[in-house]
């Protein structure tokens, strides 16, 4: 039996022998990195002993002295018969694991928190009143199917895409749990995605563009604007602050933090967009660092959500989302003949794998491989009549 001090360091653990080294007038150090164990360093103190024929060890804290009683007490128990091996998955619920991995500050900060939230509360509603030592791989399969077999807010039921956000949030929490020695085994960890098939190839014509903006509130014009001749996306666009907009050169530069891929980039002005952006930051309330607003109060993903499928349901465009404007903008791009690195700096996507994607050559566009032959051909036969006759 003994009492082990966890190097702040390296995490290195070795006997405690601080006493020792007191009378000494020296300080403890690590055997691993030589860092001091001193009383303020942030050392850790572990229990160790033998139970069953097997060495137990048991995290305490920064307090030696309750080290010391835990210790005692575990002598005790073993003496008595009464020592049970409990793990830590045996005393932790899910629902306290959930709320304590939505308060941390690293998790918090995330641009997805609020995904986060959603699945968490509805991982909370199935799994909530178990205990993590209850839950595995085929409890997590049940309520997959589970999941696949709700309807979300538009009376749909769920697809493979949600259900596996919802899962892979389920072995984040895990995860982090483990890590953080909350637990000591992940029971998500052998769980695989389901097939996600939501590749889209909706884009939206010049004729329903026209009709789309005759049905825009004058706070959401400028918004759905920005989406169709910029290609970002609707959080890069609600949150834009009005230091990324240079109407002199005629430029949006975007900074890392303010991207999904955590990766600045630059973005041209469309002439039509240039009016739009100038009317906004003359008229935008100055104590409000965002350029576009609705009743001097910033606006909220759920709002354009909104504005959209109601203007979507008016003027009868079928399957057309929000974050469609993003595969219009690039395929437009395209059509035009311009470079595809060009159009990846602009819509800042990393690979060209991902970037395919957002193209969908139509029927229109393939006709023009036989179009050009056709032409040629009728050429060349009218070039061999002329020489026939004139022979």
């Amino acid at each position: 039996m003994a009492i082990l001090v966890e190097c702040p360091e390296c995490r290195y653990r070795q006997r405690d022998k601080s006493e020792r080294y007191k009378k000494m007038k020296k300080t403890q150090l690590c055997k691993k990195c030589s860092a001091p164990l001193s009383k303020f360093s942030g050392r850790i103190f572990w229990i160790e002993f033998y139970a069953s024929g097997k060495r137990k060890r048991e995290r305490i804290g920064s307090n030696k002295a309750l080290a010391q009683t835990v210790l005692q007490k575990r002598l005790v128990e073993r003496a008595e018969g009464r020592f049970l091996d409990k793990k830590k998955e045996d005393r932790i619920w899910f629902d306290e694991l959930t709320k304590w991995y939505l308060g941390l500050p690293e998790v918090k900060a995330k641009k997805s928190y609020e995904r986060d939230e959603r699945s968490a509360k509805k991982l909370k509603s199935f799994f909530g009143s178990k205990l993590v030592k209850d839950i595995g791989p085929s409890l997590i399969e049940t309520y997959r199917q589970h999941s696949l077999n709700q309807k979300n807010y538009k009376g749909l039921t769920n697809k493979p895409a949600t259900v596996n956000r919802e899962i892979a949030c389920l072995k984040t929490i895990f995860s982090k749990a483990f890590k953080n020695r909350k637990i000591e085994y992940n029971p998500a960890l052998a769980v695989s995605q389901l097939k996600e098939n939501n590749e889209r190839n909706r884009v939206l014509s010049i004729q329903e563009w026209e009709k789309y903006k005759r049905q825009c509130p004058s706070w959401y014009l400028p918004i759905a604007t920005m989406a169709y001749f910029t290609g970002m996306r609707r959080g890069e666009i609600i949150n834009l602050a009005p230091s990324r907009v240079d109407l002199r050169t005629e430029f949006i530069r975007l900074r890392p933090e303010d991207t999904k891929t955590e990766q600045g980039r630059s973005i041209p002005i469309h002439p039509e967009l240039v009016e739009v952006l100038k009317h906004a930051m003359k008229v935008r309330p100055l104590n409000l660092d965002r350029v576009f607003y609705r009743n001097g109060k910033p606006i909220e993903a759920g709002m354009v959500r909104e504005a959209h499928e109601a203007i979507c349901k008016k003027e009868g465009i079928e399957n057309f989302r929000f974050h469609d404007f993003r595969h219009t903008r690039i395929n437009n791009w395209r059509r035009e003949g311009h470079d595809y690195f060009k159009i990846m700096a602009a819509s800042g996507h990393k690979t060209m794998s991902v970037f395919k994607r957002y193209n969908m050559v139509d029927e229109a566009e393939l006709k023009t491989l036989i179009n050009p032959m056709d032409t040629h051909m009728d050429t060349k036969d009218e070039n061999e009549r002329k020489t026939e006759v004139g022979g």
